[in-house]
């Protein structure tokens, strides 16, 4: 902190590094206009961690002004956390463990504020928030941003003469919460799962009377979720018992993973207040219930505003260039499922005859393929859906995975086999069984270390390592059930 100015961050940091243009300067003006007409008291300073968690600060609204010239400062060792909020870096040591003076001793980044990104909290009285990008101390982009990624993929994209829509299909499941879980024996690193009950019985696949029951429940967040601006098109129940599903008309560029980041946190604590406990976790250990996907739909334009997956051959799916974008995402959707499937628990999720994928291959409407085909000849809405995702993903990263692979398939005039009819049966290759198998597989493709760089693999890998590491370490309830009798 500069204790001259009492910033928050580091002294004409964002003018001295020029890091807005003159949109971002006058949409700030923007934002403090409406912080003092709405009089909003506190602003949540926030910015999308390597897994899509949003982590940062709250300032109090007199110091926006000062947040938007100097930047908000936070601890650099938030982007060296595995899933259990642990440091899976030596900080203390040179380089922290990435050959990055930058990062040892867990020393500052700087948060500067997006204005675009600025939401009125409904939820929270008097609260502003901001979606932030992430700085290194002498104004260099934090390398392992995956927002920064993201942007950087797109950009890839532009130069090769497309943009992108994409749309969400997000499930989750919503749960009334019966035990929170927080005597002092229960916290832990992480602490005990809280205790739920379930707000309908399920398996009645988008009948009204499901919808009805979980409805006072979705009614709350639906409404919070639209004042905040966020693009909802459908809220439905799904088919397992209390689960649900949000989608998103589509958006350009960072709009949908900036929205989908926004979208969990934001459904998680109005839940919370609500005496309400949501999950995005694909797979939760309840009896009864139905894994969870994360459906991301994607399509290529030009800059005339012309769908490039739209085909104009007779009875034809795709066009050629759609084609060689799904070839693709299937070549490279071993590795890229470290991306679009990055827990341990995302893999219990791929069963034959599920609607969830098994088997890399693709189908035209085929909701048991990995790539699902929409649309035909003329139709301008043509588009894919990849299905293989789960929730938890970080949006900046599924989205990156599938921009690297679709461009290379288009680099390489790759062609996809036909469309499968019969998405669990055939010889096509499986998914990866597990998130080891998929850490592999990332590991042996040399396309994405050629795309992200050495440092950002290295890290990524090295964070989902230690995840590995703790999950196999522990002992399984299987594990006692299975041997401890036994011998």
């Amino acid at each position: 902190m500069d204790n001259q100015s009492g910033s928050t961050g580091r002294s004409g940091f964002i003018d001295r590094h020029d890091l807005w243009d003159d949109d971002a300067t006058r949409r700030a003006k923007d934002v403090i206009d409406q912080v003092r007409a709405e009089g909003l008291e506190v602003i949540r300073l926030s910015f999308a961690d390597q897994h899509g968690v949003l982590r940062g600060k709250t300032i109090v609204a007199n110091g926006l002004d000062g947040a938007f010239r100097d930047g908000c400062a936070i601890t650099s060792s938030l982007i060296l956390k595995d899933t259990s909020h642990r440091t899976a870096f030596p900080v203390w040591s040179a380089g922290a463990g990435l050959g990055s003076a930058d990062l040892e001793g867990a020393g500052d980044l700087i948060m500067v504020p997006d204005p675009s990104q600025f939401r009125v909290l409904p939820w929270a009285a008097k609260t502003g928030w901001m979606l932030c990008d992430i700085y290194y101390p002498d104004g260099q982009a934090v390398p392992f941003s995956t927002r920064d990624l993201c942007r950087k993929a797109l950009d890839r994209l532009s130069r090769a003469g497309y943009s992108m829509l994409s749309g969400i299909e997000a499930e989750f499941h919503l749960f009334k919460l019966e035990d929170s879980k927080l005597r002092p024996d229960q916290a832990g690193w992480p602490g005990d799962a809280p205790d739920v009950s379930f707000l309908a019985h399920g398996y009645q696949y988008l009948t009204e009377t499901r919808f009805d029951e979980l409805e006072p429940a979705l009614e709350v967040l639906w409404r919070q979720l639209s004042q905040m601006g966020l693009p909802l098109r459908t809220i439905e129940a799904e088919m397992g018992p209390s689960q649900c599903e949000f989608t998103f008309h589509p958006a350009a560029g960072l709009g949908m993973p900036d929205a989908m980041v926004l979208l969990r946190s934001a459904v998680k604590q109005i839940a919370r207040r609500h005496g309400l406990h949501a999950t995005f976790m694909c797979r939760p250990a309840l009896d009864n219930v139905m894994s969870s996907g994360w459906h991301l739909h994607q399509s290529l334009w030009d800059a005339n505003g012309n769908n490039l997956f739209t085909p104009h051959e007779p009875d034809a799916v795709l066009s050629v260039l759609g084609r060689h974008y799904v070839a693709g995402l299937l070549a490279h959707a071993p590795a890229a499922c470290l991306f679009t499937t990055p827990t341990i628990n995302g893999y219990k999720r791929f069963r034959p005859g599920s609607l969830a994928p098994e088997r890399i291959l693709w189908g035209h409407d085929n909701k048991g393929a990995m790539i699902r085909a929409l649309g035909g000849t003329g139709d301008p809405n043509s588009r894919i859906e990849n299905r293989v995702g789960e929730p938890t993903a970080n949006p900046y990263l599924y989205l990156t995975s599938q921009i690297v692979s679709g461009l290379d398939g288009i680099a390489r005039g790759l062609e996809p086999p036909s469309a499968a009819d019969s998405p669990y049966d055939g010889d096509a290759p499986t998914l990866p069984r597990s998130l080891m198998e998929a850490l592999e597989e990332f590991q042996a493709d040399p396309l994405f270390r050629t795309a992200l760089g050495d440092p950002f693999v290295d890290y990524f890998t090295t964070i989902k390592s230690s995840e590995i590491t703790r999950f196999l370490s522990a002992v399984t309830d299987w594990e006692q059930r299975e041997y401890f009798q036994l011998f």
